[in-house]
């Protein structure tokens, strides 16, 4: 059975950070549109041997509240960049869910853009159509505050005793549309591929993001990318956080990042 261990926070873009046993391999985890780092809690006790979990807390949310909310994609990956690659001196990969699996691939093509720096091990992406895929929905930027927090509900985003709580749901709706803005008029012309090995994940259920346009994916990685879809809806990485974990971890192991899985080696 693994212990997991506090790893003492090399800046405050990295929130709630755990190992389990000895790190063989870094995760960055990009939380969703209005996400904190807190988001990853419930994959705590489902770590495998040699995974450090190493959750992003980006600007604005979380513990970093107070500060202002990003409202454009190339200074917030510019300042994530620059905030985190000393840590880019272990083996790592990045993970980002919905909103957050634009900052990871984004990310990405940063670092290899910048050269000589250790590239990513992987990055998997989840639940969010491929960049160069419309939208297909009508626009929430602008939406008003009950009309954004009900669809927000409705997607398992949000809990329903915050709907009357108006005062608090503004402050907690800053975030949300800033991140829903970014990912909403992000659009590529065409793909661009990664180096890396890229996997892709997508909801069952999802009714946000359907499979359908999270498989364009495919034309992001050098080598065809392998694509799990895991149960749930678009939160399945919080209501099916073992499932989630499994498949990217999977994954990391089959591409000999992680040693072979065995029976105990999670905290029950």
């Amino acid at each position: 059975m693994s212990t997991h261990h506090p790893v003492a926070p090399a800046t405050p873009w990295i929130a709630g950070r755990r190992a389990a046993g000895r790190p063989r391999l870094r995760l960055f985890c990009l939380p969703p549109a209005g996400g904190s780092a807190a988001s990853f809690n419930v994959w705590r006790p489902h770590l495998p041997q040699g995974v450090e979990l190493a959750p992003v807390e980006l600007p604005g949310r979380g513990s970093r509240l107070e500060e202002p909310v990003p409202y454009a994609l190339e200074p917030l990956v510019d300042a994530l960049f620059e905030a985190v690659r000393g840590e880019f001196d272990a083996p790592y990969a990045l993970f980002g869910h919905s909103f957050g699996a634009v900052v990871a691939y984004e990310l990405t093509r940063r670092i290899e853009r910048q050269g000589g720096l250790r590239a990513p091990a992987a990055l998997v992406v989840s639940a969010h159509r491929a960049p160069h895929v419309p939208l297909g929905r009508e626009l929430l930027t602008g939406s008003s505050d009950r009309r954004l927090a009900a669809w927000l509900h409705r997607y398992g985003g949000l809990p329903a005793e915050l709907l009357e709580h108006p005062g608090f749901l503004s402050d907690l709706l800053r975030a949300v549309r800033a991140d829903l803005e970014i990912a909403e008029r992000y659009l590529l012309p065409g793909p661009a591929p990664v180096r890396c090995p890229l996997v892709v994940l997508a909801g069952a259920d999802d009714d946000v993001c359907v499979p359908a346009a999270v498989e364009p994916w495919a034309a992001y990685g050098a080598a065809p990318p392998r694509m799990h879809v895991v149960p749930g809806g678009h939160s399945y990485p919080r209501t099916h956080p073992e499932a989630t974990l499994t498949a990217v971890t999977g994954e990391l192991r089959r591409l000999g990042l992680l040693g072979p899985g065995a029976e105990g080696d999670r905290q029950g």
